[in-house]
């Protein structure tokens, strides 16, 4: 699965002239490269070979875009912060795949258990349900949806659906089969 992380350490280390590279996804099979030489630029060249590179090293599902790194302002693209071992650890690993996704996000909570769900093909949404045997705060709400956005393949979104915690007590955190 090729990831946000994954993407910009193979953009990086196959264009190293381009100081400042960002991938970012909001779904629906499309995500953008973007991109800054030394000069603080992007020529035509660099785009066209960006462009090329990522239709030749990423899935081939996505459609991708390059724009110059100022357009993150513009795009409204959300900052990245730092991000837990075991988060950084998945999205660079070579054999992600769902079951490690749900693994790692149910890692991070001791009293809950994140499940698979479905996926919408068409729309390039992966459902999950979180069940926790305690209220899910704001916080950890955020907290699972930026690890989940670093985590899951390009070029998709997510839903997570939170149990209730009333029907999560009494199994442990995790669902019933």
């Amino acid at each position: 699965m090729g990831t946000r992380l994954w993407s910009e350490y193979l953009i990086k280390k196959h264009h190293p002239h381009l100081k400042y590279v960002r991938v970012h996804t909001s779904g629906r099979h499309s995500a953008v490269i973007y991109a800054w030489n030394e000069d603080l630029s992007l020529t035509n060249t660099e785009m066209t070979d960006l462009m090329c590179f990522a239709s030749n090293y990423f899935l081939p599902h996505v459609c991708f875009q390059v724009k110059g790194y100022s357009a993150i302002q513009t795009d409204k693209v959300p900052p990245t912060d730092d991000l837990p071992e075991p988060v950084v650890a998945a999205a660079m690993s070579r054999k992600l795949d769902q079951y490690m996704i749900v693994d790692v996000i149910s890692s991070m909570f001791e009293r809950g258990r994140m499940t698979f769900r479905s996926y919408n093909e068409k729309t390039g949404t992966i459902y999950y349900d979180l069940s926790v045997d305690y209220a899910v705060t704001d916080f950890d709400k955020e907290l699972v949806h930026k690890y989940l956005y670093e985590i899951i393949p390009l070029g998709s979104r997510f839903e997570i659906a939170y149990l209730p915690y009333s029907e999560a007590a009494g199994n442990s955190g995790k669902p019933s089969p």
